[in-house]
């Protein structure tokens, strides 16, 4: 799955300034609607994580399950997922979960979420 990247630091002062954040232990999720009608990613990981090795470990986890997640049409969002201590050690499929429940939160259609079956009327 390709994605647009968000790269000017402008860019991500808007999210910062104008998104909402989910906080879980393993990461950070900021989102904001944007009104390109297509979705860019950013991906951050600071020296608090750890030296360049794991820092880049970190990025590559939380772009892998981000790929789990993120379908090519969602709509116009940019979207931030900043690294916390826990990341570089994580598995990408940890951290997938963590990401399907911060989609939830924060209202995001999930391409990993079970379609919601067909209800069973009462007989």
């Amino acid at each position: 799955m390709r994605y647009r990247t968000l790269d000017k630091n402008w860019q991500f002062n808007r999210v910062y300034g104008r998104g909402k954040s989910y906080v879980h232990p393993h990461c950070v999720l900021y989102v904001a609607k944007n009104r390109l009608g297509y979705t860019r990613i950013g991906l951050t990981a600071t020296k608090k994580v750890g030296h360049a090795v794991q820092r880049n470990r970190a990025r590559r986890v939380m772009r892998a399950a981000l790929s789990e997640h993120l379908a090519q049409n969602i709509g116009g969002y940019d979207i931030i997922l900043v690294a916390r201590g826990q990341t570089p050690r994580l598995k990408s499929t940890q951290l997938s979960k963590t990401l399907g429940k911060l989609f939830a939160k924060a209202g995001l259609p999930d391409m990993a979420a079970p379609a919601p079956g067909p209800e069973t009327a009462p007989q």
